[in-house]
């Protein structure tokens, strides 16, 4: 693929798309880019600040001020640095889930980040997941999926993945939770969520990781 190739998954929370987007980097060799991560980051550092996460001015300088870098390395799962530090467990934490809202619906803080994503993506071919790459970021991507599935089946996959990593869950409350981040993404000023009207749509409601994966494979060599 050439030094240009962009590929882009956007959809909701627990459809999947940051462990797709991980395993079709890894399939295709390319470099893999999680937004979400990169405004996680963002977020922590707002917290540790002790920043207003309301006062717009003052996130942008943070956003301005901020040193976000993403490492793949073969083998080995994506590294967040933060400021040189490795945050890729610290952006993790609950507190920084329920915060980073307020950063990613912030106009002037998007605008920097736009832009250090399509600089991302200037340097090397990658794969990319998030909200609004496809309508947003990389309009001209190469190739365009959005990625669903049934909000009880994004539910329980939640569940399933805060389990694994030994955590308690309160179902009902995550499920509530689901609901109200679905409404913030598709409803925000600023960078919504929606799908890209030259976008692929694959539901992957009845289908695994693996299948997902292989079925965006084939979407991409046909296309070649």
């Amino acid at each position: 693929m050439s030094r240009q190739t962009i590929i882009v998954i956007d959809g909701p929370a627990g459809a999947g798309k940051s462990t797709v987007a991980k395993g079709l980097a890894k399939k295709l060799g390319l470099a893999f880019m999680d937004t979400g991560a990169m405004y996680r980051a963002l977020t922590l550092k707002a917290l540790r600040q002790k920043i207003n996460l309301e006062d717009e001015a003052a996130l942008v300088l943070l956003a301005q001020g901020a040193e976000i870098d993403l490492v793949n390395e073969p083998g080995r799962p994506l590294k967040v640095f933060l400021d040189g530090e490795d945050v890729s467990e610290a952006i993790r934490s609950l507190e920084v889930t329920n915060n980073t809202f307020y950063i990613a619906r912030t106009p002037g803080v998007r605008h920097v980040m736009v832009d250090l994503q399509r600089r991302m993506g200037e340097k090397q071919p990658l794969v990319g997941d998030g909200r609004d790459l496809g309508t947003v970021v990389f309009p001209q991507a190469a190739f365009k999926f959005y990625l669903d599935a049934d909000f009880k089946v994004r539910c329980q996959r939640r569940i399933d993945e805060l389990k694994a990593k030994g955590e308690g869950v309160d179902e009902e409350a995550l499920s509530k939770d689901l609901a109200e981040r679905d409404r913030k993404d598709f409803t925000r000023k600023v960078g919504p969520l929606k799908k890209a009207d030259d976008a692929i749509v694959i539901d992957s409601t009845r289908m695994s990781i693996d299948e997902v994966i292989e079925t965006l494979a084939r979407h991409i060599t046909a296309k070649k």
